[in-house]
């Protein structure tokens, strides 16, 4: 098992359809975790969610994140990224990412009908700064 250097863990992060896992804190202190789709963007992650969703009050409440992203198959990885939210409604801003967003995880064939579809009142674009990242590869050596 080897540790990863920054410009590693950045590559696995943006390697593919990877999802995040992100888990953010119930007001009872108990853990709610979702996959996401994201991007990275210099020191933040940023990914969109719906405001009224579990996760978007609860982001709204507390901005804490912790994400992992990891290689479920031998010989096995992971990034653990932790760090917190900053979130915002505006269209114009969201819009970009969102499209990066889709082009990503639909391709460019399909990028562009959900970046739209996802740059819409009602949504919020989050950026997590990430503040720790903990990045492991070949698990199984």
């Amino acid at each position: 098992m080897g540790e990863m250097t920054e410009p590693q863990w950045r590559a696995f992060l943006s390697e593919g359809t990877r999802t995040g896992k992100v888990a953010v804190t119930r007001k009872d202190g108990s853990p709610h975790v979702t996959p996401l789709w994201f991007v990275l963007d210099g020191p933040d992650i940023v990914f969109n969610v719906d405001k009224n969703s579990m996760k978007g009050r609860i982001l709204r409440r507390d901005p804490r994140v912790c994400m992992t992203v990891d290689l479920q198959e031998p010989p096995y990885a992971f990034v653990m990224v932790e760090g917190e939210a900053t979130l915002s409604d505006d269209l114009e801003e969201m819009l970009p990412w969102s499209l990066r967003l889709g082009d990503r995880y639909m391709g460019p064939e399909r990028g562009d009908e959900y970046g739209r579809r996802n740059a819409v009142e009602g949504v919020l674009l989050v950026r997590v700064r990430m503040n720790k990242v903990v990045a492991f590869d070949d698990i199984t050596a």
